[in-house]
């Protein structure tokens, strides 16, 4: 007579059906359910207790349990990767979607990774490599690592109070934070939180003006040392999954993702639950306007309106406002990258929006070579989109960027273990690009060059 049991953590994922055994008087076979999220690692060891002692015994031996337990703590994450699994396994669809998601046939997220693949490391050999340095200098200021933290929107989502403990993880690690301004936390707060540190203000900037001006002000008294003025997002890109998902800012609820998030109690209590009891439902605070002594949300579409009528003159009147460090975000040609120079930039961020805004976007790795061969030391070059290992940082230095920044690898630590798990995704990064570097034969980031890296089409990559 056969039996039914469920294996997977408590979950019902495979379907185990005990019919006999040549010793114990059973055999297993095993189906999985459809929609399975993950592979046969959703049977784990810790299971084990709830089997019959045969039962486990052939399902190691047949290797349908690993021998290697996944991840759940962040202190396990050896990698980004790891920390990713662990952020899509502790989030709802709606958020997990909006972190890792691209845009409409994910062309440009594969070729942002692809781009990094396409590019050989050149390594020398008997170097002494024993004093590596991974210090870098930017408008006079030296940073511990070659990285810092993009900014992010909604990153609420994924942690309480998440930029603030981003802001803090940065600063403790001596290296550069971008607020979004879709941030959960009032940019004011996020400086008294983090204060001691580098903070850099991302701007989505309005057509209205005085809307603008508002911000850039408040930024200026807050502290914030840098302008990161965001340019590529003239209309919403098209990211099927939110519609999907339901996903809006401030957060609406529906059936779908009230059930999805009871799945996942952990994030509803520690994320969701606690945000809405501190601040309110989710929202954008930043934009945030009081009237008549009432705190009014206003929607975000509503702040971007009129923004495809930006233009180079409204970029060189924000110049005029703001006398700080002031950078453009979303370039992909040498062309525009001069065209900020002459209009007062201090520096750009190659970058297509992590692949979440124009599908088929050329990758900022295949932008940067030209674009630092045109603008020579005229501006600090950073660059982000896909970076999810130190040598993809190295790559990204060698071919000419002054920095690097990432975006979804410090959220996934935010998921998996809070600020402590934004330090650890940190820590990995920075171990990966020491390791790099001692392989590589080269002592310091300072001295990385083309001379380091090949390309299959060019023998060598050119400057």
């Amino acid at each position: 007579m056969s039996r039914l049991l469920y294996a997977s953590g408590g979950k019902p994922r495979i379907l185990l059906r005990i019919v006999r055994h040549r010793k114990h008087g059973i055999t297993i076979e095993f189906r999985c359910r459809v929609r399975l999220r993950t592979d046969y690692r959703m049977v784990r060891k810790r299971t084990l207790h709830q089997l019959q002692f045969p039962v486990a015994c052939h399902l190691l031996y047949s290797g349908v349990i690993f021998s290697d337990p996944p991840v759940m703590s962040y202190r396990d994450a050896l990698n980004i990767e790891d920390l990713r699994r662990m952020a899509k396994k502790r989030l709802p669809r709606v958020a997990y979607d909006f972190l890792a998601g691209g845009v409409e046939d994910d062309v440009s997220l594969a070729n942002n990774r692809a781009a990094f693949e396409r590019i050989r490391l050149r390594p020398h050999t008997l170097v002494d490599v024993s004093g590596r340095s991974q210090q870098v200098g930017v408008f006079g200021k030296t940073f511990n690592a070659p990285f810092g933290i993009a900014p992010t929107g909604a990153a609420g989502l994924y942690g309480f109070a998440a930029d603030i403990a981003l802001a803090r993880a940065a600063r403790d690690a001596g290296i550069p934070f971008v607020l979004s301004t879709a941030s959960f936390e009032p940019l004011e707060k996020v400086a008294r939180e983090a204060a001691g540190g580098t903070l850099w203000f991302q701007l989505y900037m309005s057509k209205d003006r005085e809307a603008a001006r508002a911000l850039v002000t408040r930024a200026f008294d807050a502290g914030y040392e840098a302008l990161v003025v965001t340019t590529d997002l003239p209309v919403q890109p098209n990211r099927e999954y939110n519609q999907r998902n339901g996903f809006t800012i401030p957060f609406k609820l529906n059936l779908s993702n009230m059930v999805d998030g009871a799945l996942h109690p952990r994030w509803l209590a520690s994320v969701f639950l606690r945000t809405l009891l501190d601040s309110g439902v989710p929202r954008f605070q930043n934009l945030d306007t009081n009237v008549g002594g009432r705190i009014i949300a206003k929607p975000m579409n509503e702040f971007r309106a009129r923004r495809e009528a930006l233009n180079w003159e409204d970029f060189r009147w924000l110049r005029e406002q703001w006398p700080r460090k002031l950078f453009l975000k979303g370039v992909l040609r040498a062309d525009d990258a001069l065209t900020a120079a002459q209009h007062g930039a201090d520096g750009i961020f190659i970058s297509n929006h992590g692949g979440r805004a124009l599908d088929g976007a050329l990758a900022p790795l295949e932008a940067l070579p030209e674009i630092r061969a045109a603008a020579g030391d005229r501006l600090a070059l950073m660059v982000d989109s896909g970076f999810r290992r130190g040598t993809d940082i190295v790559k990204a230095l060698a071919l000419g960027a002054d920095m690097v920044f990432v975006g979804r690898a410090p959220l996934y630590g935010i998921t998996a273990g809070g600020e402590a798990g934004a330090r650890h995704a940190i820590g990995i990064l920075h171990a990966e690009v020491d390791r790099v570097l001692a392989l590589l034969g080269c002592p310091s980031v300072r001295e990385l060059g083309a001379d380091y890296l090949w390309h299959p089409d060019k023998q060598g990559v050119e400057t």
